[in-house]
């Protein structure tokens, strides 16, 4: 038994059985996982994939078993790479922050600022993404440090804390009539075209939800990933937008007015996540900290230690 092996039986559950598609993701050729996995199978005994001639289907019970431990050991396997490195090269390394674009463009400027001044040998990479394939790139171990408002919490891989709560915030063009409104209600922004934001992203559940409980079906015209898209067209008159109320600049965004929603839009509270059983280096704490002056790295490795989430 090698580590190779066990890699190959990973990512052939990840690649969904597809043997070409784990001999690309591992750069090796189909043949020798094919031989890798058998190998393994006539070490252990038994047969880890249920088979249609020379085609994987899926798991057998054995394996279902097996896949779990699998984790463990590659995972263990990682935590030992980086407990040597911590103590080999303290100021070095490779850490991966995986965030929406939300965080990445109005949350986050300042911290990573900070880490990238307080620790400038490690390379530190930013990547954008979806909820969902942020708590993925958690789950694979292909991110060290995930953040975003969705996606995030009771997810059984992760360990996830709140960072902060924020509203929503209507924006329209200078002039708007809803402007001249004493008090804001969601009948009145439901008489005009909705522009806002993806279902899944920053928050818009929250805005679904809060329609629906007033009996309201809203045009939404236009929905984005950006609230900088949002801005765009609600300047160019295509509706009323819906976005984080921290993603409205006054400077930059003249020829707007933002309206508070605080009555309206339920609170919406961002999540950092980290994988179960990770070990972190001691930057990624201290980002964590910086992020979060309540999580500290005893907090975050005695919810990494027991399997659990960080509590409301």
């Amino acid at each position: 038994m090698n580590l190779q092996q066990l890699r190959i039986i990973r990512e052939t559950i990840r690649q969904d059985f597809n043997l070409t598609e784990v001999a690309n993701a591992l750069y090796t050729s189909q043949p020798g996982v094919s031989k890798h996995i058998k190998d393994l199978e006539d070490e252990l005994g038994v047969e880890i994939f249920e088979r249609r001639g020379k085609r994987l289907l899926g798991l057998t019970g054995p394996g279902q078993e097996l896949a779990g431990v699998v984790e463990r050991i590659l995972l263990d396997t990682q935590n030992l790479r980086r407990i040597a490195d911590q103590f080999a090269s303290r100021e070095t390394g490779h850490f991966v922050v995986a965030t929406t674009h939300t965080q990445a463009r109005y949350a986050l400027p300042r911290v990573i600022k900070w880490f990238k001044e307080d620790y400038p040998k490690v390379h530190l990479t930013l990547h954008q993404g979806s909820p969902r394939e942020i708590a993925e790139m958690l789950a694979a171990g292909e991110a060290d440090v995930g953040i975003a408002t969705e996606g995030l919490d009771g997810n059984d891989d992760l360990a996830a804390f709140p960072c902060y709560s924020w509203r929503h915030g209507v924006i329209v063009p200078q002039g708007h009539p809803l402007q001249g409104v004493e008090k804001l209600t969601l009948e009145a922004i439901g008489d005009y075209p909705i522009i806002t934001y993806h279902a899944g992203f920053t928050g818009r559940s929250h805005i679904d939800q809060a329609f629906a409980r007033a009996g309201i079906v809203p045009d939404v015209v236009l929905s984005a990933i950006d609230a900088d898209v949002i801005k765009t067209y609600v300047g160019l008159g295509l509706g009323v937008g819906l976005i984080a109320s921290m993603a409205f600049d006054p400077e930059q965004d003249r020829g707007l007015a933002l309206l508070q929603a605080e009555d309206i839009f339920p609170l919406n509270t961002t999540r950092l996540a980290v994988r179960k059983g990770a070990w972190l280096r001691s930057y990624a704490h201290a980002f964590i900290e910086k992020v979060s002056p309540e999580l500290s790295e005893a907090v975050v490795k005695e919810a990494m230690r027991q399997g659990g989430r960080g509590s409301d």
